[in-house]
């Protein structure tokens, strides 16, 4: 293994909070394989790389000679985590939980190294407690402390609903940490409270205090509200490469150095920008693809948007017989049916730039009627382009 100082300047790359960096040396130098814990709570099917943010943490962890522990909360996700919501979940049932745990790991297993990972359950134990058991674990936090939350105090201010099986939520994080003896918890920021609370309840136990280890919250690809499916700014892990490809390819420069931090661990090679993202792209592509995946996917983009000949690209169709005729209307069902989230103000905003075109001519005009027909080629911006269905 690497000197403890040596893998601390490692792992402080990337991250946002570490409490406390000196705390972290001294368990490096124990000079044994710490225990790092990443919870996750199967919501879902698919993953985004928002959340590899902290897989790829786990991972460097894992490489410098670590055990990762990889804790899927089946029992957690059927609360769901309350961090930053201002709403409450809706629960899942164990089954659905199950169902999406099973691919989660498959796609976070092309991240973390199997062999050395630690899967766990958090239902192994939270389903053999009693009712007496689960109220004195409850009777070691006090509902001040869960008001200290700026999410459950925010909705409290509000008048809205917190409900009570959401508190137990970090009680039940806290208490995983516990039964794994976690060196280290890995989390995003808004996780600190949730981590926190695993440090109280391991001290009262006895144990060591874990670490917090936060890393940043992903942007999206618009580079300003944290990537999130329902705002339609994600980069989905398990989305054909070309259109993983296309996505990365048309984030910012800045954000594109942000992501070789955070998404690979490394800053940005000096060149050309435009050169630069397209090496990040086919190397996350890669990841999830494969190396072929990867080297097609350039290609495609190459021959779309570089090159200019999209009438020899492999374009997905897109049907929009039933559409408003206008051609604000026709781009975001467009974008729609690319599982790709805009609202009209920016397709307005494209169209007046320049970016949208149909047979390679430009539409800037926003109240354009433009006539189309099958085979038709409408270029929706830098990065994404159709052929009309008929």
């Amino acid at each position: 293994m690497r000197s403890p100082e040596e893998q601390c300047k490692i792992l402080r790359t990337g991250a946002a909070q570490i409490l406390s960096e000196a705390e972290l040396l001294g368990k490096l130098r124990l000079k044994r394989p710490l225990n790092v814990k990443l919870g996750v709570d199967p919501t879902a099917p698919d993953i985004h790389l928002g959340f590899t943010v902290a897989l790829e943490k786990l991972r460097q962890f894992q490489d410098l000679g670590h055990q990762a522990i990889l804790i899927i909360g089946d029992f957690t996700a059927m609360i769901g985590d309350p961090s930053g919501r201002s709403k409450t979940r809706p629960q899942l049932s164990h089954d659905q939980v199950m169902a999406n745990a099973k691919s989660f790991q498959e796609q976070a297993f092309k991240i973390l190294d199997p062999q050395r990972t630690r899967t766990v359950f958090n239902g192994e134990w939270f389903e053999m407690m009693t009712f007496e058991q689960v109220m004195r674990l409850n009777g070691r936090v006090t509902l001040q402390q869960m008001l200290q939350r700026e999410d459950f105090r925010g909705r409290v201010d509000r008048g809205e609903p917190v409900h009570l099986h959401e508190i137990q939520y970090p009680i039940m994080q806290g208490w995983d940490s516990v039964m794994i003896k976690a060196d280290v918890e890995l989390g995003g920021t808004d996780q600190l409270f949730n981590i926190l609370v695993g440090r109280d309840l391991q001290r009262e136990e006895g144990q060591p205090e874990q670490v917090v280890f936060l890393v940043p919250l992903l942007e999206g690809l618009d580079g300003v509200k944290k990537m999130s499916k329902s705002l339609g700014n994600y980069v989905g892990v398990s989305e054909p490469p070309s259109e993983m490809f296309g996505k990365l390819m048309s984030i910012s420069d800045d954000l594109m150095r942000r992501y070789y931090v955070l998404l690979l661990g490394e800053e940005a090679p000096p060149g050309h920008p435009m050169e630069t993202k397209k090496q990040l792209s086919a190397r996350i592509v890669e990841r999830y693809h494969g190396a072929a995946a990867a080297q097609a996917a350039l290609a495609e983009f190459q021959t779309r948007f570089s090159k200019r000949d999209l009438a020899h690209a492999d374009l997905p169709e897109v049907c929009l017989r039933d559409v408003p005729p206008d051609v604000v209307s026709l781009l975001v069902a467009a974008f729609e049916q690319l599982g790709v989230k805009r609202s009209r103000s920016e397709a307005r905003r494209l169209i007046e730039q320049g970016s949208v075109q149909l047979r390679g001519e430009k539409i800037t005009d926003p109240k354009a009627v433009p006539q189309l027909e099958a085979g038709a080629i409408l270029r929706l911006d830098k990065t994404h382009a159709v052929r009309i269905r008929a």
